[in-house]
């Protein structure tokens, strides 16, 4: 409209529309696929204006949408993993963004766990561990209990295998050197530092999912201090930003090649914290500037190479978020979004960690009020759960949010089954591995 009358072209679609009749009750639907989308015409037979032509309306099916997101998942994907869990009940909502714990080596113990409270799946520790008969045996079990739950999408079912000291399934998988041989091999020769690193990780991958994992705790996004750092040490790549987001770019890339959801961690950067946080709450006290071009170097590397979850830590971070976790902070969560762009799973680090035990209640609820979509190991799963469904039904939690939170984690589970499904194991797997072992040794230069 102009000057609050119709344009000439506007009357004469009024008057069109006037001579719309439906003559029939039903349509005639026409597949029509095209840019990575399935469209879906609609058209009604009419009584028309002789001479005017009919238009038929075109409506797109969001669920067939195969445009590849950032972080792994289709556009479709999301939209499927979105319309299943708005279907959901609370428990099993409150279930899904839950990766619980568990006690001993009883692979039933894990299933019942997971069937029961509807979780996501598990985290696979040292202390859950026999052999490689047993490993095997726990993953098929936490497999079969989700599937029993009605869900088609695999559990997540992770373990902390970073190489060096953090190797959870020492004496069952292939041992790797520490990833601070990554960064060395490129500092001393970057192309075949990288290739060697991403074929470490690309092998890990394959050998995790031959075990029955879907996701590896790693890898290390930190950046350390050296000596002064207690925790990460040698599990980071580098003291050098650039040489750690080099190192965490090629490893994100092999995971995501061999079909293994990889968790980069622990963001904002847990490098050059002088205390523990399995122990309390510890700082990381500089400015933002420097936050920006030390610690979240290598972590916007990671986004850019494709990073499907990231973890965050239970650092304080001063400069942030000061007084509280970075896990349980929602500026922690918009600094990984809206800064770095990432639009994955937000992962929490352990929830049984001093740094959130001592001081954060309910924090399951909390973390998922700041903005994670995946909650790792509680102190207590049950508990957890039972927190969560509480806090959705007396609204404290948005039942949007933690939709949204859910949604995600199935989707990944969905880009997980699909890429594993077009990237088989081979045989070999085992003899890959350790031919790429020994190349991160040899090309990383002694001392």
């Amino acid at each position: 409209m102009t000057g609050g009358k119709h344009t000439e072209s506007e009357d004469q679609q009024r008057r069109g529309w006037r001579w719309l009749r439906p003559v029939i009750a039903g349509t005639v639907l026409v597949l029509a696929v095209g840019a990575g989308a399935a469209a879906v015409t609609l058209w009604e037979p009419t009584e028309v204006e002789p001479g005017r032509p009919v238009v038929a309306t075109t409506k797109t099916d969001p669920t067939k949408d195969t445009t590849p997101l950032a972080w792994g998942p289709t556009r479709g994907e999301l939209a499927t993993a979105r319309e299943l869990v708005a279907g959901w009940g609370d428990k099993k909502l409150a279930g899904q963004v839950i990766v619980g714990r568990y006690h001993g080596t009883d692979p039933a113990k894990a299933a019942r766990m997971v069937r029961k409270f509807h979780l996501a799946g598990v985290s696979v520790t040292g202390e859950n561990v026999v052999d490689e008969e047993q490993v095997r045996a726990t993953t098929a079990a936490v497999s079969r209990a989700v599937a029993a739950d009605g869900r088609s999408f695999p559990a997540v079912i992770g373990v902390d295998q970073e190489g060096g000291v953090v190797s959870h399934l020492r004496g069952v998988a292939t041992e790797f050197p520490e990833f601070a041989r990554a960064g060395d091999a490129i500092e001393a020769k970057p192309g075949k530092g990288v290739a060697v690193t991403t074929e470490a990780a690309r092998t890990t991958a394959l050998e995790l999912r031959d075990l029955g994992f879907t996701w590896a705790f790693a890898p290390v996004a930190d950046v350390t201090v050296g000596a002064a750092d207690p925790t990460i040490g040698s599990r980071s790549p580098s003291e050098r930003p650039k040489t750690a987001a080099a190192a965490v770019s090629a490893a994100v890339q092999g995971y995501n090649a061999a079909g293994l959801v990889s968790t980069t961690k622990h963001f904002p950067g847990h490098g050059a914290v002088t205390g523990d946080t399995h122990l309390g709450l510890q700082e990381l006290d500089f400015g933002m500037k420097k936050l920006k071009r030390r610690d979240l170097v290598p972590f916007d590397a990671a986004v850019d190479a494709g990073a499907p979850a990231v973890m965050i830590s239970h650092v304080d971070v001063k400069a942030v978020a000061p007084g509280k976790p970075a896990s349980m902070a929602a500026p922690i969560y918009d600094l990984l979004r809206d800064d770095l762009g990432f639009d994955g799973v937000a992962v929490t680090d352990s929830l049984g960690m001093g740094a959130v035990t001592t001081t954060t209640k309910k924090p399951s609820v909390a973390a998922l009020e700041a903005g994670a979509d995946l909650l790792l190991m509680p102190a207590n799963s049950k508990a957890a759960h039972r927190s969560v469904v509480k806090a959705l039904r007396s609204g404290r939690l948005d039942h949007s949010r933690v939709e949204d939170a859910a949604a995600k984690v199935v989707a990944m589970q969905m880009w997980q089954q699909r890429v594993a499904g077009a990237v088989p194991v081979p045989d070999d797997v085992r003899e890959q591995a350790e031919k790429a072992s020994a190349a991160l040794s040899e090309a990383a230069p002694e001392g």
